[in-house]
């Protein structure tokens, strides 16, 4: 089973100052920036998805930029994403059509043959025929197809004929890719029938959609009733971010699965923001310590525009908390004076005045216990991955892009280095 990590321009300046919280002098986004394959030792993952929404097109402009766009088109992806085979032999390159960024249009802006078209010319090892989320998904044997809306049937129909049309588009392409026919429906009912109508058609590497608002047992349902329906085709998980139930994926045989999840969360999942992984192979999870920046932080401002925070207060209490957390770090100051000024920090960002004084205290308490747990495990001091090895305790600070992403990237080879010794285990 495969681990591809689905690209949204996840970069991060080398050349960051911790210390003055600056990027590198004369830094260029993109161009001075590095990947997570290039800023560790190895790769962390076994492949990297591109999403077309992603990088756009001058109609549907995507996150990249108009420079960014073309000179991917011109390159190809390998080159873009300085990913070269030579280096990475073995990787999977594969393209989708990012329906969720088209999902409230009635039709997807993408045909069968431009997006050929956009995979011969990235290079992509794989190709995903262009497909129309659908987001509802039925409990227990699920509706009929006439009983579904019209906006379902349709999203159903469009996505098996884009398939019929990109499978002979590819064939006869001058693109060396692999075609994945798109998996869409509202029950596993229908999801069944997709996959069946897919191999009908010739498809032998399907990619099921749609699953990232699924519930562990309505996916586990959804994998089932397609095993069953083409139990020796090769399957593609688009958008797996439930990373801890893996052993779902293996029941039902599944190829690769594609996720953004060990990066995202260390930003945006509300503790489980640096991933270890202890000596009987289980990973666990620390929360971040945030000592977002006085002057920058948008929270922050808002209170002193409306005079309930003095931003000179406010920035003593930030130096207080870094001076504490890097000083524990050090061992040159307690770890209880270190959460004294963490958490004076923390609370005249938290604090809010319609809540009682014993929700407070009960909310300060509990912020408390994680950020001690984070401290006296001192995680950061057992990883030998480049992220840790140059941050340090560093790490484990909620701040900037830079830090929280280079927190994401040591997630991924600690999932990474999690799944290979699974695999080594399994074979």
């Amino acid at each position: 089973m495969r681990f591809i990590f689905a690209d949204s321009m996840d970069t991060v300046d080398p050349a960051y100052n911790f210390a003055a919280d600056r990027n590198g002098a004369g830094r260029a986004v993109h161009r001075d920036d590095v990947y997570p394959h290039e800023f560790l030792a190895s790769p962390p993952y076994d492949g990297i998805l591109v999403s077309r929404g992603i990088v756009g097109d001058i109609r549907h402009p995507g996150k990249y930029s108009e420079a960014q766009m073309m000179r991917f088109r011109r390159e190809g992806a390998r080159q873009f994403l300085r990913y070269p085979e030579a280096r990475f032999p073995d990787s999977m390159l594969i393209g989708d059509c990012g329906a969720f960024t088209y999902r409230n249009m009635a039709e997807p802006p993408y045909k069968a043959a431009d997006t050929m078209g956009f995979y011969t010319d990235g290079g992509f090892t794989h190709g995903c025929s262009p497909d129309h989320l659908i987001f509802d998904f039925d409990e227990g044997e699920g509706r009929t197809r006439a009983e579904v809306t019209d906006d379902v049937r349709a999203r159903f129909d469009i996505t098996l004929q884009n398939a019929a049309e990109f499978l002979p588009e590819a064939k006869h392409s001058n693109g060396n890719f692999t075609p994945m026919g798109v998996i869409q429906g509202w029950s596993a009912a229908s999801m069944a029938e997709s996959a069946s109508a897919l191999v009908a058609m010739g498809y032998n590497y399907l990619a099921i959609g749609g699953t990232v608002p699924l519930k562990v047992d309505q996916l586990e349902r959804a994998l089932a009733a397609i095993r069953s329906a083409v139990p020796s085709v090769r399957l593609h998980l688009l958008g797996f971010g439930k990373v801890e139930d893996l052993a779902v994926l293996e029941k039902h045989n599944i190829t690769s699965f594609d996720t953004t999840s060990p990066l995202v969360r260390a930003f945006k999942d509300a503790r489980k923001n640096y991933w270890a992984r202890d000596p009987s192979g289980v990973l666990s999870y620390y929360t971040a310590i945030r000592i977002p920046q006085a002057i920058e932080n948008n929270r922050l401002k808002q209170k002193a525009l409306e005079g309930r925070l003095n931003q000179e207060k406010a920035k003593q209490l930030e130096d207080g908390a870094l001076t504490g957390i890097r000083g524990y770090a050090q061992g040159s100051v307690a770890i209880d004076t270190a959460l004294d000024a963490i958490m004076d920090y923390w609370g005249a960002l938290n604090w809010d005045e319609e809540a009682s004084p014993s929700r407070q205290a009960d909310a300060l308490k509990r912020q408390r216990l994680q950020y001690q747990r984070t401290l006296e495990d001192r995680p950061w001091e057992g990883c030998q991955c480049r992220v840790c090895q140059e941050g340090g305790v560093e790490v484990l600070i909620f701040r900037s892009s830079n830090r929280n992403k280079r927190r994401g990237i040591h997630n991924l080879h600690v999932f990474h280095t999690h799944l290979n010794a699974h695999r080594e285990t399994m074979a």
